[in-house]
């Protein structure tokens, strides 16, 4: 009879074997007895955990001896023999290992499948759907060894880089206290109403887009539409108010630098998601896709913004849903080792003051997400508030928390007209997007 997916037995047998051989495979070994689909093995896998945990060797008389009167029912020392028998050598153990987390994979797969098509509310599917997702997110993820780590830091310290280690931000101040945005790292960025939150976040973007990564945008508040708009108005120097009426508004000057833009934004790998209300799960899906047919590439995600996702499940307060969606974004930020930005409103307590810089506590809700977040930053348009400010189009971002790093303010130029953040000794028309 033909075996399903979800049976490996011989990669089974296996694995037991070449721990019978070599008993310290089992402090290697990614596998749970769980992870094993006959009973039998299961029962074999967790005597020699009990073994290993005793200071133990793992060997044939340790098992047996563990097992106990059990032994028969797992059929016998003589079928531990043969397990032992069948395995010429241990070489192969990792391939038979990812064999039966694959099968068990499939199999939780299906459990959970049969789950969905049962569900008699609503309410019941965003969990099983969270469950499936995090069964593909094990499957990218795998535990390595101090060789391998050791091997990466070596290489870090050899590989000479111009003191950028991350993601490019497109502002030489920034990079200089970030080292540009870091894998794995959660990023968040508040800011008061028309301080260009999404304009800054749109910059970010495009400048993954001009090195060649993909950034993933998922627009909560703002329309696809209107966000490209803006990434071309960035990029040509157009004035953004002109796309209320283009058709009349726009020079031939205006269309020949827009057609241009638009050449420039066709050949990047931009990726705008704009569904209102969208969950963790929804962009951790949207994410995985992108990194899958893209492996190689930078990937940036920004979300615009926190207070505007969908919780999974019920919260009592919505400070709590927003604190879970903080931990799920680091957690994912993580497994795919990947910088995620994620942009917050702030409060109206920063209007009643005097200086009107934003603080941590203004974040919106902010239950855990000062502890989730790698990096907390702000940003603050002194001529906002004072008209005769002396610091005219210019923004500070405040680095409020740097778990990596210094904290402090850096300035840019803010060209409001077209939605452009430069550095300051770098004049308009020399700008890159």
């Amino acid at each position: 009879m033909d075996l399903l997916p979800y049976e490996k037995p011989e990669a089974e047998q296996a694995v037991l074997g070449a721990i019978l051989i070599q008993g310290d495979l089992i402090q290697e070994t990614k596998l749970e007895a769980d992870h094993f689909y006959q009973k039998s093995h299961q029962a074999i896998f967790n005597a020699m955990v009990s073994v290993d945990k005793a200071n133990k060797a793992v060997d044939m008389v340790t098992v047996v001896t563990e097992l106990g009167t059990s032994t028969e029912e797992i059929g016998g020392v003589s079928y531990l023999s043969s397990l032992a028998d069948s395995v010429p050598t241990t070489a192969n153990f990792r391939v038979y290992e990812l064999m039966i987390l694959e099968a068990y994979r499939i199999r939780r797969a299906r459990m959970l499948g049969s789950k969905l098509s049962g569900v008699s509310s609503e309410e019941e599917m965003p969990k099983i759907l969270q469950d499936l997702g995090n069964l593909q997110d094990s499957n990218a993820t795998s535990n390595r060894t101090k060789t391998d780590i050791l091997t990466e830091i070596f290489k870090d310290m050899s590989t000479p880089h111009d003191g950028m280690s991350g993601i490019d931000t497109g502002l030489k101040d920034l990079n200089d206290m970030t080292g540009g945005w870091q894998g794995g790292d959660l990023i968040i960025i508040g800011a008061r109403p028309s301080m260009g939150k999404t304009a800054f976040a749109l910059k970010l973007a495009m400048r993954n887009c001009h090195h060649h990564g993909v950034s993933n945008i998922f627009s909560l508040e703002m329309g696809d539409k209107s966000l490209v708009q803006r990434m071309l108005s960035s990029i040509s120097n157009v004035n953004l108010k002109k796309w209320k009426n283009p058709f009349h508004d726009f020079t031939p000057d205006d269309h020949k630098k827009i057609a241009s833009a638009i050449g420039t934004y066709e050949k990047w790998q931009m990726n705008i998601h704009d569904k209102p209300g969208i969950t963790v799960y929804e962009i951790k899906a949207a994410v995985r896709k992108a990194i899958r047919e893209q492996p190689d590439k930078k990937h940036l995600v920004i979300i615009d913004y926190l207070q505007l996702m969908q919780p999974v499940g019920k919260f009592e307060r919505h400070d709590l849903a927003i604190g879970h969606m903080s931990k799920e974004l680091k957690q994912m930020a993580r497994e795919f080792n990947i910088p995620v930005i994620v942009l917050s409103q702030l409060s109206r307590a920063v209007e009643n003051r005097h200086d009107k810089r934003p603080m941590m506590s203004d974040i919106r809700e902010s239950g855990s997400v000062e502890q989730d977040a790698d990096i907390i930053g702000f940003l603050y348009r002194d001529d906002y508030y004072d008209k005769e400010s002396e610091s005219k189009n210019i923004t500070e971002i405040i680095l409020a928390k740097h778990r990596n790093g210094p904290t402090g303010t850096v300035q840019a130029a803010f060209i409001k007209e077209y939605g452009v953040f430069l550095n300051l000794d770098r004049r308009l028309h020399d700008h890159q997007s």
